[in-house]
């Protein structure tokens, strides 16, 4: 048998203290202990495994949502517009911002050295050739998550803010970072996730039957699961949220 690090011993001794699921704080404490040991500031993590079919058009879920805590991520935010769209861009603090040039280096260089691509609907033609190159990784401004829009100065000081969207995978589950382990206090932690968690319920398909939110879990980049009691975390949030 392998012999465990120390840091995996860590994680034995804290995990079996603690009878799972637990109420949301306790869920965040137990997490911060985890990182006790951590060799650098990970990315804590939430994953939502919620109750419905995807398979359906009417029980999508996506959406997005500022975190008031923000990321605890330096976001690149990239603009495709047109005229004096890009020059509003750059001053409203756009890592890059252009046109037909933009797309060009993207197309012929392979560039994506940016986190959230932003476009005014008039410049989305532009984008067409590079769905496929854009749509997997994610990257391919939408509407719905208001990426395609002409008021790109207010798009870049959300995202820039904190932005994020979530979104259900093929087996239902909603997987959104939501700040760092070290550098956030257990009540910034506490609170992006609260307000995550309200924004999800918020976004439940009139189509979804019976019950929306099976689990919830808390984690790191490296550290170990944290199962929160589902059955009691709505009233939990709505009272966090209400004070």
């Amino acid at each position: 048998m392998a012999k465990l690090t120390k840091r995996q011993k860590h994680f034995q001794e804290l995990m079996a203290s603690a009878t799972q699921p637990v109420g949301v704080k306790d869920g965040v404490a137990l997490l911060k202990k985890a990182l006790a040991h951590a060799k650098f500031d990970e990315t804590v993590e939430t994953h939502i495994r919620l109750g419905i079919n995807v398979k359906h058009a009417d029980q999508q879920v996506r959406s997005t949502v500022v975190l008031p805590e923000g990321t605890g991520k330096t976001v690149r935010v990239a603009v495709i517009a047109k005229g004096e769209k890009v020059n509003e861009a750059r001053n409203a603090g756009a890592d890059f911002a252009g046109s037909e040039d933009l797309v060009e280096k993207m197309e012929k260089e392979n560039w994506l050295d940016f986190d959230v691509l932003i476009a005014t609907p008039d410049a989305m033609a532009l984008l067409g050739k590079l769905g496929k190159v854009l749509g997997p990784k994610g990257l391919m401004p939408n509407p719905k998550t208001g990426t395609v829009t002409f008021d790109v100065a207010q798009a870049i000081k959300e995202v820039k803010a904190g932005k994020v969207e979530f979104r259900a995978d093929k087996q239902g589950i909603v997987h959104t970072a939501i700040g760092k382990g070290k550098a956030f206090t257990e009540e910034q932690i506490l609170k992006n996730f609260s307000t995550l968690y309200d924004a999800i319920l918020r976004a439940k398909p009139a189509a979804a039957k019976g019950a929306y939110v099976k689990s919830v879990y808390l984690t790191s980049t490296m550290g170990p699961s944290i199962k929160l009691d589902a059955s009691k975390l709505s009233s939990e949030i709505r009272d966090y949220l209400a004070n």
